[in-house]
């Protein structure tokens, strides 16, 4: 106990984050057992789950700490409101701790929030600990904005009033004073413990579990499943890969409502300046990958292809892969070189080449286990 760091300890954040989790542990079950169940109270979890969630991975992430866009004033506004209810200090320092992440991923001395310090840290520790005290020098494009500097200003109230308030509020309206507790507790006590959560859990889960498939060198991991539960934040190697990038879901088919309100706002001039990496930079960074991946087999399949048929076959088509993988890899790079624009058929085309050559590699590997 005496070398406790009790000094270091961030007592505010600790109390609030123990007791609202607790707090919802506790209350939920025992407002299910002694007042009448409203779809009302369901109602106001989700809403206020999407409103605040939302606002943290569209305006506090992808908008203010990635600036992967621009946005009108009232999108803005209703960003910096509903983000400040989610419990997550305010745009300015939430950008400025994101920021450090990014230009540290993995360095224990410099990321805040850093998965070589393990799970608990990197999901919710930092919080506790004042280990790295914010500099704010990574901000000024963000302090020039007049509403995140009011927000920053103010953001606890804010909290307080949207994120607490409002939903009490709301449910007295329907339900008088029992609805008061039942809005307090679910659209805000219960509600703000699973915004917290699905968000630490990007900063933990999604640096744990999941694919790599643009690069192997970061922690930062693919999860369809994180994703669901994200608004789309999941796909978090890519993200690490092409942080500006508006999208983190790049592929149509992936889970991104956080992506699709983005581009819905354009379209209805609410946004601009969308930015996406080039499809050809994308391919790239998986062939890139895939080369890293395949010589890495290479060289264990070839001290054992001559232990038998099965691993020779395997061998050789671990060649093949390499030599196809070179190739490709030629033509774009040559390609980006000069700026081609390149078909969509064209696309398509190397966009099946590497999920032909992942597949093969994936194969290879099996028989050289085998």
């Amino acid at each position: 106990m005496k070398s406790f760091p009790f000094q270091q300890v961030n007592w505010l954040s600790s109390i609030f984050l123990i007791a609202t989790f607790f707090g919802t542990l506790i209350g939920v079950p025992l407002f299910f057992i002694f007042a009448e169940f409203e779809w009302t109270y369901l109602a106001l979890f989700f809403g206020f789950f999407i409103l605040t969630g939302m606002s943290i991975t569209l305006g506090y992430h992808r908008l203010f700490a990635h600036r992967s866009f621009q946005a009108s004033k009232p999108v803005r506004f209703f960003t910096l409101i509903f983000g400040a209810a989610a419990f997550e200090d305010s745009a300015l320092d939430w950008a400025s701790d994101h920021r450090d992440h990014h230009k540290h991923t993995d360095h224990d001395d410099d990321d805040p929030y850093s998965i070589s310090k393990g799970f608990f840290w990197a999901h919710i520790g930092w919080i506790f600990f004042k280990l790295y005290p914010r500099q704010l020098n990574n901000v000024a494009d963000l302090k020039k904005d007049p509403l995140v500097m009011w927000q920053h200003r103010h953001h606890r109230t804010i909290a307080l009033l949207v994120g607490l308030a409002l939903p009490a509020l709301i449910g007295f309206a329907f339900h008088g004073a029992i609805g008061l507790l039942g809005g307090f507790l679910f659209g805000g006590l219960a509600r703000l413990v699973a915004v917290q959560h699905s968000t630490f859990c990007i900063n933990s889960l999604c640096h744990m579990i999941g694919k790599r498939p643009y690069d192997k060198q970061s922690s930062a991991r693919d999860s369809g499943i994180m994703a669901i539960f994200t608004f789309g934040e999941g796909y978090h190697n890519y993200h690490h890969s092409f942080q500006h990038d508006y999208r983190n879901g790049v592929k149509p088919w992936q889970w991104d409502p956080t992506k699709w309100t983005i581009w819905s706002l354009e379209k209805l001039g609410l946004a601009s300046g969308l930015r996406r990496v080039p499809e050809e930079k994308v391919i790239m960074a998986q062939v890139r990958q895939l080369r890293k991946e395949t010589e890495a087999h290479l060289n264990t399949a070839e001290q054992h292809q001559d232990s038998c048929p099965k691993h020779r076959d395997a061998y050789q088509r671990l060649k093949d892969v390499s030599r196809h993988l070179a190739e490709e890899f030629r033509e774009l790079e040559e390609a980006a070189a000069k700026r081609v624009k390149l078909s969509g058929q064209k696309l398509r085309h190397w966009r099946m080449e590497v999920e032909h050559a992942r597949t093969l590699l994936a194969l290879s590997s099996a028989a050289m286990l085998a």
